[in-house]
């Protein structure tokens, strides 16, 4: 079972334990999925009702494949916020995106950019 916490530690887990999932549902010819996702890593905790918030809260349908984190990381960072709201019972606003943008870049260093577009402050 996964622990989930909102901080750095616990993001980075979140983020090595979502590639590991993705490798392994490959090798298996598995749906790389929100509900197969929480299937796998809760068993019998992860209802109906806890999948169904953990979508709603991320926009994303239980059975649409999530694509590859290093390639595409930004529905799997939502997919991760999603997660540790309602497993957390916190808001949105509440997660520490900061340490869930720095897990993501210290667990695929050499990937894909999370915030590509974003604008920076001119010096």
């Amino acid at each position: 079972m996964i622990t989930v916490q909102n901080n750095k530690q616990s993001f980075v887990a979140l983020w090595q334990e979502l590639e590991r999932t993705r490798q392994r549902f490959a090798t298996e010819y598995r749906r790389f999925c929100p509900r197969r996702i929480l299937r796998d890593w809760f068993g019998e905790e992860a209802t109906d009702d806890f999948i169904w918030d953990v979508c709603y809260s991320c926009n994303q349908e239980g059975y649409n494949e999530l694509p590859p984190p290093a390639e595409a990381p930004m529905k799997c960072r939502e997919f991760l916020r999603a997660l540790v709201t309602v497993r957390l019972g916190l808001s949105e606003f509440k997660i520490n995106r900061p340490a869930l943008d720095a897990a993501y870049n210290q667990v695929f260093p050499d990937s894909k950019p999370l915030n590509a577009r974003k604008r920076k402050k001119p010096p």
